[in-house]
């Protein structure tokens, strides 16, 4: 900023107020006094109202203007040139010019009474826009001087009358009036100008944090017009809706399944939407609203995953449970310890008859029963945080399947089909063997059932969509019926008498754990437990 001091005043601000309004007023400033003077030379030469201008000195009249005029275009250009943004001090200069050669022509017509005087005002109000108020008032206070000056120096000479000291007095009060009053107003103006810039850079900010807040959400957001475009979709919704649709023309129909739900929920605005599954076979819940009840022009959609909301309140709920269970399981250890040794005492006696003896080996199966549920009780309350690793997924499964088919007491056939290129993935070795050993179990146990026959099949893959790999375990049991479907990952939940519902909960919850996703297929005519891993690149 540029500032003229004193060693008693206050810095005089001559710096331009605002660019962009100064470059739109000074290039229209820059024109209009380029066409004035032209104007006032031409109508010298043509001479046009001889009664009203240069009636005093024609000489002096006409090599001002000329000079004037010569002096407007070349501004002209050379402020064209700086895009109209001159330093402050060339402004001033190009106004007190402005005032000298105006007072002259004026001097040159007679003085105040050919009305040139008044084109002063425009002069003085320039200055209140463009200046600062102590510089306006310079300016005002110098060309009242000139005024004055003038009309004096015309009244000495004969040429005027005491009334032109009136007239001038006069045009000094307005021109002071005009000069305050534009810089009180170019004031007002630049204020309502900076507050505006700052709402509206604001307002940008708050759309730039809502866009990201809108992106970043779990929740699936699209904004749906009236004639079904697809004006935003989030991240989260098009991973949940799988979508790939045209990134530059993206239309609900693109969705077949979204499609039919919103016209039913216009249909049947009271009833709750059904939900509907993406291509992954996951549950997915949707909400509708309109985005301004006033105008039911766009529809505001809300994609959630039923199944992760169906477990955050079923963890909710366990959660409560979690500490009275595991007291609970510490105090049936000690007598379900004791009801099992005497069972076994009770059995080694000579003098037990058959029946007896089967009834403590009822005894024994229940207890060994119990425990079990005890052990999957007291490992859901203790569950240590996941420790992942970047595993080579091929390679450790094949170390898997070996040491698994080593301990095993039983003939088995362990199939493997691994995918062609390296998988990799950040997992808990230790849980994630856990989970594939349970499911291991029970696929042999449900297949043997059906087959007599120990096989298993494990094969490896990446998702085309998501780009994420997978594991399958695929049994040759029957199957599990549609009514069950739904059920088998919850707590306590089982279709055989010796089992204790935990175990598939259990590797659901471990797998959750180290954000992978675990979700029981029908493929081929056989079951299939599929769990699919987090990205490589993500670290949990």
């Amino acid at each position: 900023m540029t500032s003229l001091t004193t060693t008693s005043a206050t810095p005089v601000s001559v710096t331009p107020r605002d660019p962009n309004l100064n470059f739109q007023l000074l290039r229209i400033y820059s024109y209009y006094r380029t066409l004035l003077s032209s104007i006032l030379l031409l109508m010298f030469y043509a001479g046009i109202a001889p009664n009203i201008i240069a009636t005093q000195n024609p000489t002096l009249f006409e090599n001002t203007a000329l000079i004037y005029t010569v002096g407007n275009i070349v501004t002209l250009m050379l402020l064209w040139w700086s895009k109209f943004s001159p330093k402050p001090e060339r402004l001033f200069t190009i106004i007190f010019v402005d005032v000298v050669a105006l007072v002259l022509l004026t001097h040159a017509s007679g003085g105040q009474g050919s009305g040139l005087g008044f084109l002063l005002l425009v002069c003085v109000a320039t200055g209140g826009i463009f200046l600062g108020t102590q510089l306006s008032t310079v300016i005002a206070s110098v060309t009242t001087l000139l005024v004055l000056s003038q009309t004096l120096y015309s009244i000495q000479n004969g040429i005027g009358d005491s009334r032109t000291l009136f007239s001038a007095g006069s045009l000094g009060i307005m021109l002071f009036i005009t000069a305050l009053a534009f810089n009180y107003l170019s004031q007002k103006l630049l204020q309502s100008n900076r507050e505006a810039a700052n709402q509206a850079e604001h307002a940008a900010q708050l759309e730039r944090i809502t866009k990201l807040i809108v992106e970043r959400m779990q929740t699936g957001v699209v904004v749906n017009s009236s004639n079904n475009t697809i004006e935003l979709i989030n991240e989260s919704a098009k991973r949940l809706l799988n979508w790939q649709g045209n990134k530059d023309q993206r239309r609900l129909e693109d969705i077949p399944e979204l499609e039919e739900r919103i016209s039913f929920w216009r249909a049947h605005p009271q009833i709750k939407t059904p939900n509907i599954k993406n291509s992954d076979n996951t549950e997915l819940r949707i909400n509708f609203t309109e985005l301004d009840p006033k105008n039911s022009k766009e529809t505001l959609i809300f994609v959630e995953d039923n199944q992760a909301l169906t477990q955050e309140a079923q963890h909710l709920k366990l959660a409560s449970l979690g500490r009275l269970t595991a007291s609970i399981a510490h105090e049936i250890r000690n007598p379900l310890g004791a009801i099992s040794h005497a069972g076994q005492l009770l059995a080694e006696s000579p003098t037990i008859n058959e029946a007896d003896k089967r009834l403590t080996q009822i005894v024994a199966t229940h207890s060994k029963r119990i425990n079990q549920i005890i052990e999957n009780v007291l490992q859901l309350s203790r569950r240590q945080a996941p420790q992942p690793e970047l595993l080579d997924i091929n390679i450790w499964l094949q170390q898997f399947a070996d040491d698994y088919s080593n301990n095993s007491s039983d003939t088995m056939d362990i199939e493997l089909h691994f995918h062609k290129d390296v998988l990799k993935s950040h997992v808990d070795t230790s849980q994630i063997r856990q989970v594939l050993t349970n499911l291991i179990d029970n696929g042999l146990r449900y297949g043997h059932k059906l087959t007599e026959i120990n096989h298993i099949t494990i094969a490896t893959n990446i998702n085309p969509i998501t780009d994420l790999p997978f594991i399958d375990i695929i049994d040759d049991g029957d199957g599990i019926s549609d009514d069950n479907i739904s059920h088998i990952f919850e707590p306590f939940y089982t279709t055989e008498a010796a089992g204790s519902g935990l175990g598939l909960y259990l590797s659901k919850e471990l797998c959750e754990a180290n954000h992978a996703k675990l979700e029981y297929l029908h493929q081929n005519n056989k079951s299939c437990f599929r769990i699919t891993l987090s990205h490589p690149e993500r670290i949990h």
